[in-house]
């Protein structure tokens, strides 16, 4: 069963798009409306309906039944269920490939990057990933440590891009996305200069990290976090990063074209 049938089940409540990345994202393709993108791992589908109504097809594929139920349906946007290792698409059937932080739950990412070779033309692979390796350790990693050392088990970015070239057969371009303080769309790092927002369960369950955790350490964490923001503690040790607009966490787009 698709692990986002059991936590996937608010996922649209937290999870809305940043239509700055939508607008990175479709800067990043550099193809003309009418094209025809796959979205792959596309959860609730919140990025396949936002280039859906920029004047895209989507195909937007993805494991889990209770994820796409989520889904505001539009006529151009075509749902599949499958897996990125098995795509349920034809040969060279699409112009573009993307998937937005969703890599890490691929279970063999080689035959994933060889399935989106299969099922593009000549366009552009795009997919928003991370790497903990490159982020700046703020404060959420001291309340919820097990955050940082599970993403220190993720294939750091320089693998994840020779995996791409070399079953691509693209150039490789590495992005870095700098986080916004007001993202609407609350993946793991998103609320940095929010640490209130940890605090609420709808937010959690919309990160899988989270989710998929040991609750007693994600208690222990809670109540920490909840004591210092009452007291002001939090304030005196991070408050700090309450006067940047933008960080560097990790997070980066990996951008695949073929040779000019």
């Amino acid at each position: 069963m698709p692990i986002y049938n059991s936590i996937g089940q608010q996922y649209s409540k937290t999870r809305i798009p940043d239509i700055r990345i939508v607008n990175q994202l479709i800067d990043l393709l550099n193809l003309p409306q009418g094209s025809t993108i796959a979205d792959i791992g596309a959860g609730t589908g919140g990025y396949s309906l936002a280039l859906a109504n920029q004047g895209f097809f989507v195909r937007a594929v993805e494991p889990s039944l209770v994820m796409q139920k989520q889904a505001v349906e539009h006529p151009q946007v075509k749902w599949f269920t499958g897996y990125a290792e098995n795509l349920p698409l034809p040969d060279k059937s699409v112009d573009a490939v993307i998937s937005i932080l969703a890599i890490h739950h691929f279970t063999h990412l080689e035959k994933a990057f060889h399935e989106m070779y299969r099922v593009i033309r000549d366009g552009t692979i795009v997919l928003l990933t991370f790497d903990i390796r490159f982020a700046q350790k703020i404060w959420l990693y001291d309340y919820f440590p097990f955050l940082w050392e599970d993403a220190l088990r993720f294939l750091p970015l320089h693998e994840q891009i020779n995996l791409i070239q070399t079953n691509t057969q693209r150039r490789v371009e590495a992005i870095p996305l700098l986080l916004p303080h007001d993202l609407s769309d609350l993946f793991a790092a998103a609320a940095w200069r929010k640490p209130e927002l940890y605090l609420q369960p709808e937010v959690r369950a919309g990160i899988s990290s989270f989710a998929l955790a040991n609750q007693d350490l994600v208690a222990q964490g809670l109540q920490l976090l909840a004591a210092d923001l009452s007291s002001g503690e939090w304030i005196k040790k991070y408050g700090d990063i309450r006067n940047l607009a933008e960080i560097d966490l990790g997070y980066r787009f990996i951008c695949a074209r073929l040779d000019s």
